[in-house]
């Protein structure tokens, strides 16, 4: 469950994508259309060829292209990604730093329901985040785009996944502090001599055997409980 009063800023970048074949190109590699993307801006996902989601990203467009705004510790990777597939295309791709994005608090990413960063490191396809964020990301009309495949045949078989995005709400509960004042007594090791029979310990089992082997060796002395006075031994 997450701590609402552990909240950091959300930090964003954009990747500006420009130039005659900006449309073509993104349209190849996100999962929404980008036919009917306008300056208000979509929810898209950028995938990997397996259909794993590398990112979500929030396309606008803009007079000479597009922006493509996501998390900031996603955009070297979002970018080296595009620039894979950047052949024989006449368009550019620019990465620059925002200050404000989609959200700007993670109380309004929890809300929105979206995931980040920590939840796509997972490796997950976009049908483990919910029908709702599938629905907002992808469009099954298109065509073609880089990791489709899986996804439209995920899409096809009722989007079962092994796993799933849930979101918890509840009061912290205050943890008791009835355990953490009860002392527990250090186990002491018995070393008096107990009765054979009695579960003897490890040392007086150790003694009870050396006293076996003694009774069955010739000498007397091999037992360590029947050592004999100086004055005794002398006489015998």
């Amino acid at each position: 469950m997450t701590d609402r009063k552990f909240d950091t800023m959300p930090r964003w970048s954009s990747i500006v994508v420009g130039g005659p074949d900006a449309a073509s190109f993104l349209q190849g590699q996100l999962s929404q259309d980008i036919t009917t993307v306008g300056p208000a801006g979509v929810w898209s996902l950028l995938l990997a060829p397996d259909g794993i989601v590398i990112t979500s990203i929030y396309v606008a467009a803009i007079p000479d292209g597009y922006t493509l705004s996501l998390a900031r510790e996603l955009g070297d990777v979002a970018l080296a990604r595009l620039r894979r597939f950047l052949l024989r295309t006449a368009c550019t791709l620019e990465l620059i730093e925002l200050d404000h994005g989609p959200y700007d608090t993670r109380d309004e990413q929890i809300d929105a329901g979206r995931p980040g960063p920590a939840e796509f490191a997972r490796g997950l396809t976009p049908q483990c985040f919910g029908g709702a964020f599938v629905a907002s990301t992808v469009s099954f009309t298109k065509g073609c785009f880089t990791g489709q495949e899986l996804v439209g045949r995920l899409d096809a078989r009722g989007s079962s996944v092994p796993w799933r995005m849930v979101r918890a709400s509840g009061r912290a509960k205050r943890a008791s502090t009835r355990c953490s004042r009860r002392r527990v007594r250090p186990a002491l090791r018995d070393s008096r001599p107990r009765r054979v029979g009695a579960n003897p310990s490890s040392v007086s089992a150790s003694h009870t055997g050396a006293c076996s082997r003694a009774r069955n060796s010739s000498s007397p002395r091999t037992c360590p409980s029947r050592r004999l006075p100086d004055a005794e031994r002398a006489d015998r």
